[in-house]
């Protein structure tokens, strides 16, 4: 093919954990097929000074321009704003300094850019919705509809959630569900291509763990042999039902005395007046440490809010802990959890968070422990990042 000029906008950094699993793994299989790629990211600045030499030697790698601008958080809304207008100036100097055909939007800030610059110039606009943001916002309690600022700004965004829906020449979106409440709107959308968040088989694989670096984990996290390790991986809080996990680790405790729930996550971590909180372990792990961690791990929880803006909710930590055999314990309605896992050997939906729920799940841990290791597993297929890779290239040609 001819090789096409991307400009792929992302207002997550390429040193935030996000950006690592969900941006610069796909920008590198999809530069190897023939696309010529910018990446305009918005980075936080102490992160962005642990990892710039790394991610610029990836990029430069894979000859791909990586220009990083600066995130600003305070004060609210106003930095937003700031920083769509620092987005728009660097995205006109990169057209007419070497115009792009694709203009990949990722989520609903970078694509109030992207669907001005297809207006202004024609050029292919993607908008790679993620979910619902709008209303995630809102359920998430980030913003306060009683507060007449985040009313406007919540109704501003629910009018450029249609636009970008209609005059996109592609939509992506990380479930089914989320496509057919989407259709459900009679907007007439663009085309929508379903493409969940993906795992690296390469990174995430059983086969690399090293057992000595495994013992030297296990020992700095005072971990022994005979622990049962539950693991909680990802952001902590939010639309994360930290209490109702911490609940199950409560029952899992009385079942199993060895049990210790290992919490690995960049947020801060309240436990509150746990009864075993001395048996909790909160710690944090770079990407590339991400597997070694989940091999110690011999079960895993993943509670989500259910709500309407989780039809569209497709967690990163699912797929990664599936590639290393890890037993999950989710919960139903929640993105295409319901179809996709439902038969899934190791993991087990419960539909509620209840004691007598958390018994039978707790009670069916060594069935999961041991289902978890067959292969191949069927939803696996389909979150693997070549998967992901051949999908968005699929887009991209259309």
């Amino acid at each position: 093919m001819s090789h096409k000029r991307v400009l792929y906008l992302s207002y997550d950094g390429l040193s935030d954990p996000l950006g690592q699993s969900q941006v610069l793994p796909y920008v590198v299989g999809l530069a190897k097929t023939g696309y010529d790629f910018v990446i305009v990211s918005f980075e936080k600045r102490k992160v962005l000074k642990v990892r710039y030499d790394e991610i610029k030697i990836i990029c430069a790698t894979n000859k791909i321009e990586w220009i990083p601008l600066t995130y600003h958080k305070h004060p609210p809304v106003l930095s937003t704003v700031y920083d769509v207008w620092k987005l728009w100036l660097e995205v006109r100097r990169a057209y007419h300094r070497n115009a792009f055909q694709i203009i990949h939007c990722r989520s609903y800030i970078t694509a109030l850019i992207g669907l001005l610059a297809k207006r202004k110039w024609g050029v292919k606009f993607i908008f790679d919705m993620r979910g619902f943001w709008v209303d995630e916002r809102v359920e998430g309690g980030l913003w306060n509809l009683k507060n007449p600022i985040f009313k406007i700004i919540y109704s501003f965004f629910k009018v450029k959630e249609k636009q970008f829906l209609r005059e996109a020449d592609q939509v992506i979106s990380l479930t089914d569900n989320a496509k057919k409440e989407i259709e459900s709107w009679e907007i007439n959308s663009a085309p929508i291509h379903v493409i969940p968040t993906c795992v690296d088989l390469d990174l995430f694989d059983p086969k690399k763990i090293n057992t000595e670096e495994q013992a030297l984990l296990r020992n700095k996290l005072s971990l022994n042999e005979n622990d049962f390790v539950l693991m909680y991986l990802g952001s902590w809080g939010t639309w994360y039902l930290t209490n109702e996990m911490l609940d199950f680790f409560l029952i899992l405790k009385q079942k199993k005395p060895l049990a210790r729930f290992l919490i690995v996550t960049g947020d801060r971590v309240d436990v509150g007046n746990h009864p075993n909180k001395e048996d909790i372990i909160v710690t944090y792990a770079i990407r590339k440490q991400v597997p070694l961690y989940i091999s110690l791990a011999s079960a895993s929880l993943c509670f989500i809010k259910p709500s309407f803006s989780k039809k569209a909710s497709s967690a990163t930590k699912l797929g990664e802990l599936m590639a290393l055999n890890v037993p999950i314990i989710a919960n139903t309605n929640v993105g295409d959890n319901d179809s996709l896992f439902k038969e899934e050997p190791g993991i087990l939906l419960i539909k509620e968070f209840s004691q007598g729920q958390f018994h039978e799940a707790i009670d069916r841990l060594d069935e999961l422990k041991n289902a978890a290791k067959q292969t191949p597993k069927i939803a696996l297929q389909r979150l693997s990042l070549r998967n992901g890779v051949t999908l968005y290239d699929l887009a991209y040609k259309a």
